[in-house]
């Protein structure tokens, strides 16, 4: 079964997330509701995914993102808002987001969910090859 964080500001948002989640086999083992404890529940439980808010206190999402990436290359994380800016979106995805996912999300969030563990499956895939591959 797939572990995931939910990290967002908003107690409803997160209980509506983890409902809808936990309704696909995933189980969801934390829920953080600022960027500080998103950081601090990645490190202790390694998720399988994380569904990270941008706009949250102590931390952004963005900041969130950045730290939990340089300390797991290989983490899975989708990121939400309410605000999909194109820019905000390709500046999410260029610091390692596996996806971008606009509130309300209501109707795709189990296939941006699902085709995130594919890409990352695919991923390591293909970084597993390319360590067989010989230099000479």
């Amino acid at each position: 079964m797939n572990n995931v964080l939910i990290a967002d500001d908003s107690k409803f948002m997160r209980t509506w997330l983890k409902n809808k989640i936990e309704q696909h086999d995933f189980q969801v083992i934390a829920e953080a509701n600022n960027g500080l404890e998103a950081i601090l529940y990645y490190k202790q439980y390694q998720p399988n995914l994380v569904i990270l808010d941008i706009t949250m206190d102590k931390i952004d999402g963005i900041t969130a993102l950045t730290r939990i990436i340089k300390s797991d290359p290989n983490a899975n994380i989708i990121m939400c808002s309410a605000i999909g800016s194109k820019d905000l979106i390709l500046k999410a995805i260029d610091l390692g987001a596996t996806d971008f996912i606009v509130k309300p999300y209501f109707h795709n969030l189990m296939k941006i969910i699902n085709k995130s563990f594919e890409n990352k499956k695919a991923s390591n895939h293909v970084e597993g090859l390319v360590s067989y591959v010989p230099l000479d």
